[in-house]
């Protein structure tokens, strides 16, 4: 353990040991890429993707033993122990800072299939990190604004056709795909233009999730359902890679998938539009009670009813 240094070489020695980690797997993960590419046979893109998806399993460990080696945190987390590997996860959660991204990392490392997340399909052309999505089968999703359905009516419901397309990989393969249902990052100024009805959250908006269960709905076996709290407030990246997060706490429910609102269109369907916002709102208002307990009592979790990682 080297939490001894002071936080400021911490993290620029953190920083420098998690570029050294990403440069080295990037090495290996460029060609497999590029013969996936190259070599559009099920077989080796099978076997590509397999190799592309080990490196970022050990890409995430490496990580995680270089937090160990800088940090001291104590990770407190309820209700993750029902997950399984093999499983096909939709995880969403409340996003507060870029840490939540490596907190997410942390906690399901192996406990669930590596996380991924739906990228805009004009990204696939960003230089490198681009192929590399690619390659670890990220999930890209085509979006048509509203103005440009009026002009092309018939191009509604192509999106989803896309983006169902673009799932049919996962189905022998178990994934988690993550979610951040706010869209952005909570700051107080942003909670305060949105008017947001909660009191510890942004207002969650339901397309995402709606695209997940209308893609690959029928594949998944739950919803992860993730309340993340920092107690000491909500740190910064650069105080995270400088050991100075002591504690972070996290709530894990397990949630069924509602068959109801499987495969269907989120942008046509104004049942279902209406059915999901609710539900996810719903879902909110649960989740913010959580945080305002924190609040009130000063624990989100018990000590009984906690597991420290």
């Amino acid at each position: 353990m080297l939490n001894f240094l002071p936080a400021p070489l911490r993290g620029v020695l953190t920083t420098l040991l998690i570029a050294i980690n990403t440069l080295f797997w990037f090495t290996f993960l460029f060609p497999t890429a590029l013969i996936k590419l190259i070599l559009p046979v099920p077989t080796v893109r099978r076997v590509s993707s397999g190799a592309a998806n080990w490196m970022a399993e050990n890409w995430v460990g490496t990580n995680l033993r270089i937090f160990r080696l800088m940090q001291h945190t104590r990770w407190r987390v309820q209700g993750a122990e029902g997950l399984r590997y093999g499983g096909w996860y939709l995880v969403i959660a409340n996003h507060q800072t870029w840490v939540d991204i490596f907190v997410l990392h942390k906690v399901f490392h192996r406990r669930i299939p590596f996380l991924k997340f739906f990228i805009k399909q004009a990204l696939i052309w960003f230089p490198l990190m681009g192929l590399a999505w690619w390659a670890l089968d990220f999930p890209f999703m085509k979006r048509y604004s509203k103005e440009y359905l009026k002009r092309h009516p018939e191009k509604r419901g192509e999106d989803l056709k896309t983006t169902r397309r673009a799932c049919e990989k996962f189905k022998d393969n178990p994934t988690s795909v993550i979610n951040f249902v706010e869209g952005t990052r909570h700051t107080p100024a942003k909670h305060a233009r949105q008017q947001s009805p909660f009191r510890h959250l942004l207002k969650p908006k339901a397309g995402g999730v709606a695209l997940v269960l209308g893609a690959m709905g029928d594949m998944l076996t739950s919803i992860v359902d993730v309340t993340i709290y920092y107690p000491a407030g909500k740190p910064t990246f650069w105080q995270f890679l400088c050991g100075e997060v002591r504690e972070v706490e996290l709530i894990v429910q397990e949630r069924p998938i509602p068959p109801e609102y499987v495969g269907r269109d989120y942008t046509q369907d104004e049942d279902f539009r209406a059915a999901i916002q609710t539900w996810i709102s719903d879902l909110w208002q649960e989740k913010d009670e959580l945080l305002e307990k924190r609040h009130e009592r000063g624990a989100l979790l018990s000590d009984k009813s906690v597991r420290d990682l």
